[in-house]
């Protein structure tokens, strides 16, 4: 069966004009276009579509979809058991905030009783879900399952203040990084040095035991992995590269 742009577009519950954005872009291309320029789209667009908006439910950019689509050995099974346990994760944490929610408020109202650590066992299991979701696969091939495991079971266990201070100190080494990059210093300045140093208390906080060979591997995945380089350079270009070069000047083995 084959579908106009007008009849996908009501069909998919997007507008036409984004299917027709999603052919000028190369992400979703009719299967046959008329002389007269009407597009129609047949079975395999259709199950395409859906991969898009599942990819665009799950929060990531067209361009990141786009890559992952047109790679030549994009599975659409396998994307599908992708999509299935990114939202299990993602309805699990949602459930946890749910009953985070309700009782927090059957302690105010004096029915229960929480203690502060249960307050923030949400955040923390979701901080985890997310990074095992976008780095879990190669972290694990680098360090091993022990090592991440441990990673894992530190940041779960993190005490409210714990919890505070590390998310601050990671707000922290986002900003000097930067400012520093911003204001043109060198990674081997002083600048830099606390940069690195701040790196590796941060790291405390997860690490059952702290390396400088592992810090400075780290350091290295933050340029070789993109996904690491987008985090650092979201909003000023060239951090990821500035902190690899600061740990590797300033952190002795």
């Amino acid at each position: 069966m084959e579908y106009s742009t007008h009849e996908l577009s009501r069909l998919a519950g997007i507008s036409a004009r984004t299917l027709r954005y999603y052919d000028q872009i190369g992400l979703l291309r009719p299967c046959r276009t008329t002389a007269a320029g009407y597009r129609f789209y047949g079975e395999k667009e259709v199950e395409l579509l859906q991969q898009i908006l599942f990819y665009r439910e799950r929060g990531l950019e067209l361009g990141i979809i786009q890559e992952i689509m047109c790679r030549p050995d994009f599975d659409i099974l396998e994307a599908l058991d992708s999509h299935l346990s990114a939202l299990t994760q993602q309805k699990e944490r949602l459930d946890t905030l749910i009953q985070t929610v309700k009782l927090t408020i059957a302690t105010m109202k004096g029915e229960s009783k929480m203690d502060d650590t249960m307050k923030f066992e949400a955040f923390k299991k979701h901080l985890v879900d997310k990074n095992e979701q976008a780095y879990g696969k190669e972290i694990r091939e680098k360090y091993g399952d022990e090592e991440v495991n441990s990673y894992n079971q530190k940041i779960l266990g993190l005490s409210e203040k714990e919890y505070e201070q590390f998310r601050e100190l990671e707000a922290a080494i986002r900003n000097r990084l930067e400012d520093a990059v911003r204001s043109g210093i060198i990674p081997e300045s002083e600048g830099g040095r606390e940069v690195a140093f701040l790196h590796r208390d941060w790291l405390g906080y997860t690490w059952k035991k702290y390396s400088p060979k592992m810090h400075k591997g780290l350091a290295e995945m933050y340029v070789l992995d993109e996904r690491f380089t987008d985090y650092y350079d979201k909003e000023v270009k060239g951090c990821a590269d500035f902190l690899m070069r600061a740990v590797k000047c300033w952190i002795e083995d």
